[in-house]
């Protein structure tokens, strides 16, 4: 059994028990009440009866250290959006519960209270789910740590963000005439291609061979994390969009300017933004945004009769439940599919062939028929 003690040189109560390998821990509970260090004791017993870790931060780790350990988890495992992820926390999360808010603190009744905060804010569920995740995991890497015994329940919202915007081939070029010279080679891959607009900026020039007409994706540089590859050779538009974008570079370097970039601005350096050139192009279309090619995409492919495998593997989509998140039924595929329909239902079954069958009557090669000689 623990023991709760005064300590001769401290105001606070101090704790004592036993850890699993027996071994006997101390520490201050920061409380001048006993019963409520006898609170923090029994907690701390009742984790060595279940075998979770218990460290000195157990208890004491605050709102701020456990989000910044998140980010940490996000760049060290190759993530490629901890930034977005700081940002969530700088705006939102830090400034409603306070950096130094113990974790102990924050239960699941204090999350729907920021909840309800940030939808007064107008914010969109997604938008809302997207900070709640953020919290999550830094709740789940703090238990895995040892600095809190229990993770409180994190309820999510109900997401009604239906993807449909999708591009028409003459919208599509309505828009790619109105933007600059060097955004329409961009747009135009991203309509055939499907890929994300941060894949398609950060595209090198050794990753385009023109003699296999394919171009690559490494592993890791992807969202999924995993390689992916598309063969432009069989797209006659593609083909000469990217062997034209490495003539450029070429001729770039004859001026002395030095880019890697398959899409690059006119003095070489690499396309980071299209917001303010997208904005004035898809004036007609204000709906409109890049990720629709994404949708485009898929919707040809099922348009085209591509196999969902091969489907997903063009466009990098890791499990089918994403892909059909992607995949929007228009109009015409549904008339399509009503067209199908009726051609079956009102197919005639084929005759069965009448009359006498004729008895097969073996030939030579000269065509003549064999006949059977008398013995």
């Amino acid at each position: 059994m623990g023991t709760v003690y005064r300590h001769p040189k401290s105001k606070y109560y101090w704790i004592a028990w036993k850890d699993a390998n027996g071994v006997r821990q101390q520490e201050s509970s920061k409380k001048t009440n006993k019963g409520e260090a006898q609170d923090i004791l029994t907690l701390r017993e009742g984790a060595v009866l279940r075998g979770e870790p218990i460290t000195r931060k157990t208890g004491k780790r605050t709102l701020g250290e456990a989000l910044k350990s998140r980010v940490d988890d996000m760049r060290a495992n190759g993530r490629k959006s901890p930034e977005d992820a700081q940002r969530r926390i700088d705006l939102h999360l830090l400034p409603h519960f306070g950096k130094e808010r113990r974790l102990t603190s924050i239960g699941t009744t204090e999350i729907r209270a920021y909840i309800a905060h940030r939808l007064d804010e107008n914010a969109k569920p997604a938008t809302v789910n997207r900070e709640l995740a953020t919290l999550k995991r830094a709740f789940r890497l703090a238990a895995q740590a040892g600095d809190i015994v229990t993770v409180p329940y994190v309820p999510m919202l109900a997401e009604h963000n239906v993807r449909k915007g999708f591009f028409e081939r003459s919208a599509f070029e309505s828009v790619r005439a109105k933007l600059p010279d060097c955004l329409r080679p961009l747009v135009t891959f991203m309509y055939w291609t499907g890929w994300r607009s941060a894949e398609v900026k950060t595209l090198e020039a050794r990753q385009v061979d023109k003699r296999a007409g394919v171009v690559r994706l490494e592993p890791g540089t992807t969202k999924s994390g995993e390689g992916r590859q598309f063969y432009f050779g069989a797209i006659p538009e593609l083909r000469r969009l990217l062997v034209g974008q490495l003539k450029a570079i070429e001729t770039l370097k004859t001026q002395g300017i030095i880019t890697s970039f398959v899409f690059h601005r006119p003095d070489g350096k690499p396309i980071k933004s299209l917001r303010k050139a997208w904005k004035t192009a898809t004036a007609e279309y204000p709906e409109k945004r890049p990720h629709d090619f994404r949708r485009t995409a898929v919707r040809n492919l099922e348009r085209a009769g591509v196999p969902r495998s091969v489907a997903m593997a063009m466009v990098g989509h890791k499990t089918e439940s994403i892909y059909r998140r992607y995949a929007i039924v228009d109009e015409v595929m549904m008339r399509d599919g009503a067209a199908q329909l009726n051609a079956f239902a009102t197919a005639k079954p084929k005759e069965k062939p009448t009359g006498r069958v004729k008895r097969f009557q073996p030939r030579d090669s000269r065509g003549h028929r064999f006949t059977r000689r008398a013995s």
